[in-house]
C-alpha cells in the first residue's frame, strides 16, 4: 500500500482508539499510541518514564499546559536545563511522528500528530467524536465510576486533551477546520467509521491506495 498516515483525535468514550486499531488491524499496518513515547525515549536519550511522569502529571493538572507555545520543530540539546522539559519531550515525541511519516504506513492516536503533520501530504486527519449520552456508555464500560464521577472524569480527560492540544498547537482541540474527516461515532457504530475512513482515503490518495 502507499506511504499514508491516519491521525486519530478523538473525545474519551467515542471509541477513538478502537476505530484506530480496527483500521490498523484491516490494512496491516502500525498502530502508534503510547509506543510513541518509547520511540521518542530512544531517539532523545531521555529516560522513557521522565515522558510517563510528565504525560501523567499533565494529565491530573492540566492547568500546568496554561498558556501557548506553539510546536515549530524545534529540539532543544542536552546541554540547556530545559531539555527534559515538558514543550521539549513534546518536541522529541513530534520528531518520532515525523520519522513514522516518511518511513512507513501507520496509525498514529493522540499527540497531537495532526498538527505536527500538517505540512505532510501523505496525512489523513480524523477527529472521533460522539453525543454526551454515547460517550458515558462507551466509558462506563472500562471505567469502574458511574453517574456525575464519571462525567466528572470524562470531562477531565477530554479538558487535559484540550488543553494539551491548546498548548502545543494555539489551536482549538475540537475545531473541525483541525482535521480532514471528523466521525461521530454513535451514528457509524465503530466498523463504518474505519469504512469512512478507508473511502475518504481512496478519494484523497487514489482508489490503489491500499494495494
Amino acid at each position: 500500500m502507499k506511504n499514508i498516515v491516519i491521525t486519530i483525535a478523538r473525545q474519551y468514550g467515542s471509541g477513538g482508539r478502537t476505530v484506530g486499531e480496527m483500521l490498523a488491524g484491516e490494512l496491516g499496518i502500525h498502530y502508534y499510541d503510547k509506543e510513541l513515547i518509547k520511540l521518542a525515549s530512544e531517539e532523545s536519550g531521555i529516560n522513557e518514564s521522565l515522558f510517563l511522569e510528565a504525560d501523567e502529571k499533565l494529565r491530573k493538572k492540566s492547568i500546568l499546559l496554561s498558556g501557548v507555545n506553539v510546536y515549530k520543530g524545534e529540539l532543544i540539546g542536552p546541554e540547556s536545563s530545559d531539555f527534559t522539559s515538558t514543550d521539549n519531550l513534546f518536541n522529541f515525541q513530534a520528531k518520532s511522528i515525523k520519522k513514522l511519516a516518511e518511513t512507513q504506513p501507520c496509525v498514529i492516536v493522540g499527540r497531537c500528530a495532526d498538527f505536527v503533520l500538517k505540512d505532510y501530504d501523505n496525512v489523513l486527519s480524523v477527529f472521533v467524536h460522539a453525543p454526551h449520552d454515547f460517550l458515558m456508555q462507551e466509558a462506563g464500560k472500562v471505567q469502574p465510576l458511574k453517574g456525575k464521577e464519571l462525567e466528572k472524569f470524562c470531562a477531565r480527560e477530554d479538558g487535559y486533551r484540550a488543553a494539551y492540544y491548546k498548548h502545543h498547537t494555539g489551536h482549538e482541540w475540537t475545531d473541525a477546520m483541525n482535521y480532514d474527516l471528523c466521525l461521530d461515532s454513535s451514528k457509524l457504530g465503530f466498523a463504518k467509521c474505519v469504512e469512512a475512513i478507508k473511502a475518504h482515503a481512496k478519494v484523497r490518495f487514489g482508489e490503489d491506495v491500499f494495494d
